[in-house]
């Protein structure tokens, strides 16, 4: 089976300030942080055990034509919602309560300190081998 990688541009107001939530409170990986011209930046940093990467910047019209705050409910898909929830409090992050909304889907939420808002779920049927 081939796999993408994908990369989801995340609007900020201080790269600097965003980085260090994405790695220190998420616990994302930083993949890349580099300057290829002069005024551009672009930070890639990937949730643990995802293949999906989020990258910030300036300088490029992908980061500089949407507002910061306005990227809203990116699904984060975890095999233990609880788990995950319980990771990101002990790292002072606020997460709302799990919900379950039927048939072994339940939701979590959480923001960045712009606004953009992710969502933690987790499916029954996801689990094991077959996540």
């Amino acid at each position: 089976m081939d796999m993408k990688l994908e990369l989801i541009p995340i609007p900020v107001v201080d790269l600097d300030r965003a980085k260090a939530f994405y790695i220190e409170k998420l616990g994302f990986r930083e993949d890349v942080d580099v300057r290829p011209a002069a005024g551009v930046r672009v930070v890639q940093m990937t949730p643990p055990g995802s293949a999906c990467s989020i990258s910030i910047g300036s300088g490029l019209p992908v980061y500089e034509d949407s507002p910061p705050g306005s990227v809203k409910g990116l699904h984060l898909v975890v095999a233990d919602i609880e788990e995950a929830c319980i990771d990101l409090r002990s790292r002072g992050v606020d997460v709302s309560p799990v919900e379950e909304v039927g048939d072994g889907v339940k939701y979590a939420g959480f923001e960045d300190p712009d606004g953009n808002t992710f969502i933690f779920q987790e499916m029954a049927w996801r689990t094991g081998s077959n996540f």
